[in-house]
């Protein structure tokens, strides 16, 4: 038997969502489920809280993680870090936030040799400069959370569209007033597409169904739906994968301005494209022919492909892979 890769996990011991009992728990399955059941790895985790001594890991480790680049879940000080030359591998957080949180510095200062996330390279190369290395990983699909997602296409809710997720203000005047005081940053100028979808009198929004079903996870509220909306404006979030895990025709934006189709979700096969052009028809296309079970296939054919391709088990095989090159 190989040997397995002996990966130090340092993270703050307060990070949110890291944390089991965070609403988001898509990054703790990640870290702290999925990288645990990959048989090429030995994680050992090193809960911190401002500074961590990384001299203690000189000989024993193969590899650092880190969470993310920047202090809300990394350490501030890793002493030494530079010293034990060992491979430093960091998830980023959202690339456009990058200069405004100034995580440039920790680049050098944490001697970042590789960095990984579910965003395409070329949105965090818009950002980062071209001597960084990225790798793209699609985590975020925990299986045993959808094991009791009732999939039962035909006796979910039909007659409207689930949308979900951060929304931006529609309002004219707010609109100036977010582009003057608040440019590319708000959430028109992210959700524009998900913004304008939330004003049709047929799409609801999760925030009005969780006080109905206040027991439900996410997942199971999407699971209420036969179709839902999954729509960013520069690059496609782990919802779209998560709406179509849960076994919702997923109307997705896939435009050259998001790069969505690095994805490989097919139109009509198992996802339906949409744009700010035609997002109105393509609703009521399915809306105007409901019971069509052309729906059901492709909302089937979209989890299949969800569960295959971005499962957090294939991410880590994925991580793996990249540890594997850098040693």
């Amino acid at each position: 038997m190989k040997e397995k890769i002996k990966v130090a996990l340092i993270y703050k011991d307060n990070y949110i969502f890291l944390n089991k009992n965070h609403f988001d728990k898509t990054t703790y399955y990640f870290f702290m489920k999925a990288l645990q059941r990959n048989q090429n790895l030995d994680v050992t985790y090193f809960p911190s809280k401002h500074t961590f001594d990384c001299s203690k890991l000189k000989g024993k480790f193969d590899i650092i993680l880190l969470p993310n680049n920047n202090t809300d879940g990394t350490p501030e000080e890793l002493i030494d870090i530079k010293k034990i030359e060992i491979p430093v591998i960091c998830r980023t957080g959202d690339p456009h936030w990058a200069k405004r949180k100034n995580q440039f510095q920790f680049h050098e200062k944490w001697k970042i040799n590789y960095y990984f996330n579910f965003m395409h390279q070329d949105y965090f190369y818009k950002f980062y400069s071209k001597d960084f290395k990225y790798k793209t990983i699609t985590f975020g699909i925990e299986p045993q959370i959808y094991k009791n997602i009732n999939y039962d296409f035909k006796n979910r809710i039909k007659d409207k569209i689930l949308n979900s997720g951060a929304l931006g203000k529609n309002k004219i005047k707010s609109r100036l007033a977010n582009k003057i005081l608040n440019p590319k940053r708000s959430g028109w100028y992210f959700y524009k597409l998900r913004t304008l979808s939330n004003d049709l009198d047929y799409v609801t929004h999760t925030r009005k169904i969780e006080k109905k079903f206040p027991s439900l996870t996410y997942n199971e509220l999407l699971a209420k739906y036969s179709a839902a909306i999954a729509a960013t404006t520069f690059y496609p979030t782990i919802k779209y994968w998560e709406t179509s895990a849960a076994g919702c025709l997923t109307f997705m934006e896939i435009t050259e301005q998001n790069n969505g189709k690095y994805l490989g979700y097919r139109d009509g096969e198992n996802a339906i494209f949409i744009t700010e052009n035609n997002y109105q028809e393509k609703f009521q296309e399915y809306l105007s022919d409901i019971l069509n079970p052309k729906w059901e296939q492709i909302a089937q054919e979209g989890t299949k492909y969800t569960m295959k391709k971005f499962s957090n088990d294939q991410a880590v095989n994925d991580l793996v892979s990249l540890m594997k090159n850098i040693l």
